[in-house]
């Protein structure tokens, strides 16, 4: 899952006001900003199969570390307890420690059964994947849901911060289209070193908050 992970971090604005966009990103889809790391250094594998499902060519063989339920039950504590330390924000804490367990639920959901419960343990997936229109009508209606949330609980500055956020969700989907509809990527790596460019969308969103502001304040 790719726009879902997105829109539940746009509507968590509205019960963590506190954190910024970008900090709520970041916790939704950690997952999935750290495996390309571990990807380049041999420690988690993943293949290029096309046919592996009907929506993506991967075939996810090895990621313990970033996607099994125990290892993001791990991630969301030392995520949440940092963000305490540094925000004093008990109640936001708490809501980044759901959206990053989020992201194991929603991969669950959508992948075939390679989702690890710890490392080396069972492995779960309902295999949304296996079905291109109920895949596009799960993402859509999940960012749908969390941009239209974000888009009533917070308000623009100035111009910019309406530009910034529809540009930020044009390009989202834009993104998301050519992933599902384009050709498979040629290699691991550069499978990799593209996902490393979801860094910038952290930055972009944190660019964003600062140009908008929760209305309840």
């Amino acid at each position: 899952m790719f726009l879902g992970h997105f829109g539940v971090a746009f509507g968590a604005k509205k019960v963590a006001p506190n954190p910024s966009l970008g900090t709520l990103l970041l916790a939704a889809q950690l997952a999935d900003f750290i495996c390309p790391f571990l990807l380049l250094a041999g420690i988690e594998q993943v293949r290029i199969a096309p046919g592996a499902t009907v929506v993506t060519p991967l075939d996810f063989t090895h990621y313990p570390y970033t996607h099994s339920l125990l290892a993001l039950v791990a991630w969301a504590v030392l995520v949440a307890g940092v963000y305490a330390f540094l925000r004093r924000d008990l109640r936001g804490a708490c809501w980044l420690a759901v959206l990053v367990l989020s992201h194991w639920v929603l991969d669950a959901a959508s992948h075939r059964p390679d989702m690890p419960t710890w490392p080396g343990g069972p492995v779960v997936g309902a295999g949304l994947w296996n079905s291109l229109p109920a895949t596009l009508a799960a993402e859509f209606l999940l960012f749908g849901g969390g941009v239209w949330i974000y888009a009533r609980v917070t308000r623009a500055r100035d111009r910019m911060g309406t530009w910034l956020w529809w540009v930020f969700v044009a390009t989202l989907i834009v993104l998301y289209l050519m992933a599902v509809l384009g050709p498979p990527p040629p290699d691991v790596r550069t499978l990799a070193l593209s996902a490393l460019a979801g860094w910038l969308l952290v930055a972009w969103a944190y660019w964003i908050d600062r140009h908008r502001v929760a209305v309840t304040t």
